[in-house]
């Protein structure tokens, strides 16, 4: 079947809407805080710079080169005798496990939409029962909203690449970048903005440990979407015409850039009224609402803006997560694309379930495995096991196994002889070790 065409600046938002998701503007900022700020962010940076883009740039052109869904392209550019490599592309079902616990957590910010329209918690403990409630005992409206989730995104993807994925990243992106912008633009006038900027990038070398670098490496990655076909699929789908080097900058650079967004303003609100910013994944569900309080009537127009660029970073990445297994299918097994959605939504809508209710009081033991909940299994598995892997898998391909020849035909005019020496290097050596490393230390096979 043909695959339709992104525009330029269509495919530019979609990938950009793939990149920036909650990991931008949820899982950055509480990272940060926890690791100590500034030192934190500076090797979040530098390996953005030579693993995660150098990445991007490879999983793009393996998209544009072979025009397929991922395991096609992994066949169709493999050498003749090392077929082989169409399993790497099986990478594309990584954004499937994703999404069963994704979409749950799409589901709370719904719910979070609705019911901070009615007020805001004045103290972490009210906050701290708002959110406990929802995820520990209260299984069918977690089910509700995490159903929600899972018809809005499949119902975008159902729509195809034009109607549906480009349409809406025209729309959703900028949206996204207003809302962040205008609360960046509140928080410039706050005494909390001077302290957020120092936190964040002013380094304090003896808050960095060796979990510190782990984790940073491995968020720059994942935080880019990369080793889950997302990247690819759309990437299949390029103007024939289009500046690779060119077009995964500028996605690498806004994903980047939104995430900074993000965690100044949320800095500048906690150190407004002197709280900690170490406060871990909880840090957006309770102690950012709790601090809003404090602004008054404005703190709820503030949450609700806040909680909207949450969902729609978390549906534009939510899309891209789909995209690669229904392309798959379309590719394969010659289903309708309507077939395709339908059967892969109602895949990762039941092992939501079954996720969701791995948090609750009443079902947890049944959805647990060796007392660890089915939900903390899949996020674990993808972001320490299949996630570098991919990466890896994608690095390697490039680095060693398609002619060099015919990268550097396709890359040296676009980066100049001396950037594509060192994206080179990178690809073959930095991101390929890296990856290998975070592996095996996320693993516990390995520690430093």
């Amino acid at each position: 079947m043909k695959i339709q065409r992104f525009s330029r600046v269509g495919f530019i938002m979609a990938a950009a809407g793939s990149a920036v998701g909650l990991g931008n503007i949820w899982k950055f900022p509480y990272m940060t805080g926890e690791y100590g700020g500034g030192a934190f962010v500076l090797v979040y940076l530098f390996t953005i710079a030579f693993i995660g883009f150098s990445v991007m740039v490879a999983e793009m052109l393996i998209g544009a080169l072979g025009r397929k869904d991922t395991v096609g392209s992994f066949e169709t550019l493999a050498p003749p005798n090392k077929k082989y490599w169409k399993y790497a592309g099986l990478i594309g079902f990584n954004g499937i496990i994703i999404m069963t616990f994704y979409s749950v957590v799409i589901g709370w910010i719904f719910y979070y939409l609705i019911i901070l329209m009615f007020g805001l918690p004045s103290t972490t403990e009210d906050a701290k029962t708002i959110f406990d409630t929802l995820v520990t005992q209260s299984p069918g409206v977690a089910i509700f909203y995490h159903t929600i989730a899972v018809i809005i995104v499949g119902y975008i993807v159902h729509k195809g690449i034009k109607s549906g994925i480009e349409k809406i990243n025209l729309i959703l992106m900028p949206a996204l970048m207003l809302i962040l912008f205008g609360l960046l633009l509140y928080a410039f006038s706050l005494d909390g903005f001077t302290k957020a900027w120092s936190f964040m990038f002013e380094p304090k070398w003896d808050k960095l440990n060796s979990e510190a670098i782990v984790r940073a490496v491995g968020h720059s990655f994942f935080t880019l979407s990369l080793g889950m076909g997302a990247i690819m699929t759309y990437a299949a789908s390029l103007p024939k015409d289009a500046n690779i080097t060119k077009t995964a900058f500028i996605v690498t650079f806004m994903d980047t850039f939104i995430a900074l967004i993000a965690g100044l303003v949320i800095f500048s609100f906690l150190f407004q009224f002197g709280a900690s910013p170490s406060q871990g994944p909880g840090l957006v569900f309770i102690s950012l609402p709790t601090i809003l309080d404090n602004f008054g009537s404005l703190g709820i127009i503030f949450a609700l803006l806040f909680f909207l660029s949450l969902a729609f970073a978390g549906i534009t990445s939510a899309i891209s997560l789909v995209e690669p297994v229904v392309q798959y299918l379309i590719d394969r097994f010659d289903f309708s694309r309507t077939k395709a959605v339908a059967f892969i939504s109602s895949i990762y809508w039941l092992v939501g379930i079954a996720a969701l209710l791995s948090y609750t009081k009443g079902w947890g033991d049944l959805f647990s495995i060796a007392g660890k909940p089915i939900f903390d299994i899949l996020e674990y598995t993808t972001d320490s096991i299949l996630l570098p892997l991919g990466g890896l898998l994608i690095a390697i391909f490039i680095g060693y196994e398609i002619h060099q020849d015919r990268v550097k035909a396709e890359l040296e005019p676009e980066m100049g002889e001396k950037v594509y020496k060192v994206w080179r290097f990178s690809i073959r050596y930095i991101a390929p070790i890296s990856l290998l490393f975070m592996m095996l230390n996320l693993m516990g096979i390995i520690k430093i």
